[in-house]
């Protein structure tokens, strides 16, 4: 179960990613929100996983998800390029998380 609750706090951490962004500097109310409180549920969400998953691994596999999803996130949408090159590191990114899960 900390692992499913440490992947949802990755989830929420390209949510708070991607508003801070659009938040112009914190200066747009809605974005500023959803930052806000996916922020805190985010960092909550790896405070749970961490009673049970190491520390170091945690870490890795929350900022690796939630770097992962901004990225992807912003391909689709047409924000960032998307290329062979790009693709292929964020698989690796993905299957070096997915490693961490394996050994632990």
């Amino acid at each position: 179960m900390d692992w499913a609750i440490l992947l949802a706090s990755g989830v929420l951490e390209a949510v708070w990613a991607t508003a801070l962004g659009a938040s112009q500097g914190l200066r747009r109310p809605r974005p500023t929100a959803v930052f806000a409180v996916a922020t805190v549920l985010s960092v909550w969400g790896l405070a749970v996983a961490m009673q049970t998953i190491p520390t170091g691994t945690a870490y890795a596999v929350w900022t690796a998800t939630g770097a992962s999803l901004t990225v992807v996130w912003a391909m689709a949408r047409g924000t960032e390029p998307a290329g062979l090159v790009r693709v292929l590191l964020l698989l690796g990114i993905v299957s070096c998380v997915v490693g961490l899960k394996v050994v632990s």
